[in-house]
């Protein structure tokens, strides 16, 4: 049978004012990109796109290939806006949907983009002599921008590829992560030939209008939200490093402290995406934070994480020294009491996956009446090296009237399971319901491996609990 795990001591203190998030804001974004969309079509249709379909072949070839290549553009300024981390769009989907949707949209904006050159190529040919071989040629050398606009398809191709599974296990984050930068030059090559020599772009001032806004209303997202709003929060919160702890083999805990740090807004559970003053300042890591934001009397405001050292960027945590100047991107992510759609919640956590569950136990708001927090937390962890911060979820819980079970040992290997092999005669669903039996009526938080974290979502949506209740955060896309 389960175990709750017994109670110590800790000391209370006031829960964190809680930001919350409308529950208007995604469906509204869904509702302006469908719309946006038809709006492409609708400006296909009104410059002859149905009308040049009836000219015969190369009329079908062309009309369709100017569809699919609007199509392919818009997408990709789709994903721009949904890298650009727009702070509404953050907050209101968390960073498993946002990655999720990020990886669609890259893949079919870049089939259509393979389809449109293959079809416009294809119409091309159709009313020449030249063949297929002759029009490829005259497009690069006769053509405005060509050049640039092939010079943007390698970049994108380049980014697909390396985003596929089989090639993303192979790279280090750090590397992986400066590639995919060149989604950016892939979109911003492109731009000159879509508007110098693309009808659609050009037939009414609607389309110039329309897309002239779209393009630099994307570029803008990402100055702002990429590179001015991290740098102003960066230097206002003046972030530094003030106590670096091994906690146990293989793990490092990080506490940067800032004079205004509080401006930054975050919330127990987010993430940012940190850099250290030194080697290795260009690449970003991101880790979640493993503590509410405490502040202290002067004003000052700790942030702290605890992470896995697992690659370069990791690793290079454990030689920080006090003082080290941070900077930081963020505070991203759905990982936070404001997306709670319930009062009660439950939390599970795998391995490091359970520090910004740590953090959340912390700044969950309790129940007005009795004062106490109506919460599970679960802690799976495969031997004693991955098991962290125990003692201070089991303090947390105690203070605030949480439940707190740990769940050891390696998961079972029978089935895709996110329990233990000890519970391998309960069914992933049966061990939810002895865990949280109102689990239905809560809020889930999961983090953990992406595995672990499939088989935690197939048990929940079985239990059919709604998906609006199950906050689920990833980093890897």
């Amino acid at each position: 049978m389960l175990q709750e795990k017994p109670r110590a001591q800790f000391a209370r203190r006031e829960a964190l004012p809680v930001r919350r998030v409308p529950g208007w804001w995604s469906s509204l974004t869904v509702f302006l990109l469908w719309a946006l969309g038809l709006f492409v079509v609708a400006l296909w249709v009104s410059n002859g796109g149905i009308t040049g379909m009836m000219t015969g072949t190369a009329g079908i070839l062309n009309e369709l290939g100017r569809l699919t290549g609007l199509a392919a553009s818009y997408l990709l300024l789709v994903q721009v806006l949904g890298m650009a981390r727009i702070p509404f769009v953050e907050r209101a989907f968390g960073q498993d949907a946002v990655t999720r949707g990020h990886r669609i949209t890259g893949f079919w904006s870049f089939w259509l983009m393979l389809a449109h050159i293959v079809l416009i190529t294809l119409g091309y040919a159709a009313d020449t002599q030249a063949g297929i071989w002759g029009t490829l040629v005259d497009f690069t050398l006769n053509y405005p921008a060509m050049l640039l606009a092939i010079a943007g398809t390698l970049a994108l191709i380049m980014v697909v590829v390396t985003s596929l599974r089989v090639a993303r296990r192979r790279m280090r984050y750090e590397s992986w992560h400066l590639l995919h930068l060149y989604a950016f030059l892939g979109v911003g090559l492109a731009l000159p030939h879509q508007l110098w020599t693309g009808r659609d772009f050009l037939a009414s001032p609607a389309a110039t209008v329309f897309w002239w806004s779209l393009y630099l209303g994307s570029i803008g997202a990402v100055l702002v939200f990429r590179v001015l709003k991290p740098l102003i929060g960066t230097l206002r919160a003046g972030l530094r490093v003030t106590k670096v702890e091994q906690l146990q083999p293989g793990v490092v805990q990080v506490t940067a402290t800032g004079r205004h740090a509080a401006a930054l807004q975050a919330q127990g559970g987010q993430y940012f995406n940190w850099r250290f003053a030194g080697p290795g300042f260009t690449r970003a890591n991101p880790y979640s934070l493993s503590a509410a934001p405490r502040t202290h009397r002067d004003g000052s405001t700790d942030l702290r994480f605890t992470a896995a050292i697992v690659g370069d960027g990791s690793r290079r945590l454990a030689t920080l020294r006090p003082g080290t100047r941070v900077s930081v991107e963020g505070p991203y992510g759905k990982m936070h009491a404001g997306a709670a759609t319930r009062p009660g919640a439950l939390l599970l956590g795998a391995g490091i996956g359970i520090t910004p569950l740590r953090a959340l136990l912390e700044s969950l708001p309790t129940d007005p009446r009795t004062g106490r927090l109506e919460a599970t937390i679960v802690q799976r962890h495969s031997d004693e090296h991955d098991l962290i911060l125990a003692d201070e979820i089991g303090r947390i819980a105690d203070a605030r009237g949480a439940q707190y079970y740990q769940l050891p040992g390696h998961r079972v290997r029978e089935r895709a399971s996110w329990l233990p092999e000890e519970y391998a005669h309960l069914a992933d669903t049966e061990a939810l319901l002895l865990l949280c039996p109102d689990i239905v009526d809560r809020d889930v938080y999961v983090c953990g491996g992406p595995g672990w974290m499939d088989a935690v979502a197939a048990a929940l949506h079985r239990l059919h609990v709604p998906s609006n209740q199950i906050h689920i955060e990833r980093f890897a896309l």
